[in-house]
């Protein structure tokens, strides 16, 4: 079967080279499960890859995108029939693997979930990697004991994929939730996705004192560096950092006292290798508590032909919400 894919290949000056080519199936891996895929989404580390901005890419070539959702078409193991509504995020596609940027993929069998109801294969990839994400940053706090009415939980990063999820979760549970970002342009939409209050981000962005007033009973970071120090800094007696990003650097200029003077907890999230279990319990807290409407409204489509136009904007942080890819179109 010929289909269209998204490529990545190396010049020998090593820049990173795009294009959207078409190819069979005899170019896919030797993998046990074929799927249709009929969406996959464009995240920060998809636009990283694209652009070559980031050393991404582990292999090449490689198809990007590190989630993809759609039909089992083929299976050489019984727990996956033709038919079957599967979604996969992370486990290194879009890295080490090809991805979801492409009308067809193979894929291992344990990389693979059936997509829960309400989800259809297009809102599943409105949730994505990001939405899983802040599902297992929220858990990390409910783990922690945060409950709603403890006192105002912080996202920073709120206007983006992660951030916004994370709002809208935190907010159908019953938190107060305060969004911190830059783009005051947003503060209407973030407002509809539950948030409380609206903050600056420029409060956070620049060095500040190692411990500072008590402000958040928990914090959901996709920002890192000075954000992430500062975050801490005014984290509440006992509470809990929920750390997964890093848009504004890997570093963390920060120091032991609020761990050891206030005993602030700090959850380091990793959403790319995480058993099946445990991913089965992050989508179903989403299926619980996301409003598919919510979902909606903070999703942007776009067509696999657009993708390499857009992957800029993205970086550019010109790009709010969800993007969702129709790999049809």
């Amino acid at each position: 079967m010929r289909f269209q894919a998204l490529l990545l290949s190396q010049t020998e000056d090593r820049k990173t080279h795009a294009e959207l080519v078409e190819m069979d199936d005899a170019r896919l891996p030797e993998r046990a499960v074929t799927v249709d895929v009929t969406h996959s989404t464009l995240n920060y580390k998809d636009a990283l890859a694209i652009t070559g901005r980031g050393a991404v890419v582990r292999n090449w070539p490689l198809v990007p995108g590190i989630d993809l959702a759609g039909t089992v078409a083929a299976s050489l193991n019984p727990e996956w029939q033709v038919g079957d509504a599967v979604v996969a995020t992370g486990w290194g596609l879009g890295e080490n693997h090809w991805g979801g940027l492409t009308q067809r993929q193979r894929l291992d069998t344990g990389w693979l979930l059936k997509i829960p109801a309400p989800f259809t294969p297009r809102t599943a990839m409105a949730v994505g990697t990001a939405g899983f994400t802040a599902a297992m940053c929220v858990q990390a706090l409910q783990r922690h004991g945060l409950q709603p009415g403890d006192g105002e939980v912080l996202v920073t990063g709120a206007a983006g994929g992660v951030g916004g999820i994370a709002v809208a979760l935190l907010a159908a549970m019953g938190y107060s939730v305060v969004a911190s970002t830059g783009r005051a342009q947003e503060a209407d939409y973030l407002q509809g996705l539950g948030a409380a209050r609206i903050v600056d981000r420029n409060e956070f962005t620049q060095p500040g004192k190692p411990l500072q007033k008590e402000a958040w009973a928990g914090v959901v970071d996709t920002v890192g560096s000075h954000t992430l120090a500062n975050a801490c800094a005014a984290t509440r007696q006992y509470g809990a950092v929920a750390a997964c990003g890093l848009a504004q650097g890997g570093d963390f200029p920060s120091t032991v006292m609020p761990f050891i003077l206030r005993g602030v907890t700090l959850y380091g999230i990793n959403s790319v290798l995480v058993p099946n279990p445990l991913r089965a319990q992050a989508w179903a807290l989403m299926a619980r508590h996301l409003d598919l409407a919510t979902l909606e409204a903070m999703s942007t489509e776009i067509g696999l032909s657009e993708v390499i136009g857009y992957a800029p904007q993205l970086i550019a942080g010109q790009v709010r919400g969800r993007t969702i890819v129709d790999v049809w179109r």
